[in-house]
């Protein structure tokens, strides 16, 4: 049986640089950036830290779509899912319910160690090699 965990890789990559995009551009595009503040700090969090998790979405996603320093941005990442786990807690299990669950950031947060581990796959960005 043929080892496919590369193609795996690259497929769990790109599904979570999509999904980190999309939230990181719905709190610029949607919900706004000072809204997402408003959100941020009704939750107990200073709203400065908006503007980092949204950056950290965007670049984050854009740096898993390329295959740059995978398994690197993918632990860097975790601490921002902990928190949307955090903040989602109190609304039970299913992401369906009011308010959001926390099924969902608790996957992802799963999903982002699976990328930890497998590291980026095929079809990354070439990274130019350092002269010694």
């Amino acid at each position: 049986m043929s080892n496919n965990s590369d193609y795996a890789a690259v497929v769990l990559r790109i599904a979570l640089g999509i999904m980190f995009i999309a939230h990181g551009l719905l709190k610029v595009m949607v919900f706004t950036l000072p809204g997402t503040v408003g959100f941020f700090e009704s939750v107990g969090f200073p709203g400065w830290t908006a503007y980092v998790v949204t950056l950290a979405e965007i670049g984050g996603g854009v740096l898993l779509l390329s295959g740059i320093a995978t398994r690197t941005v993918s632990l860097a990442l975790l601490p921002v899912l902990i928190g949307a786990t955090y903040v989602h807690l109190g609304n039970g299990w299913v992401f369906s319910n009011a308010n959001g669950g926390w099924e969902y950031p608790a996957f992802l947060s799963v999903a982002l160690v699976v990328q930890a581990l497998l590291g980026p796959g095929r079809f990354k960005a070439p990274v130019p090699i350092s002269v010694k």
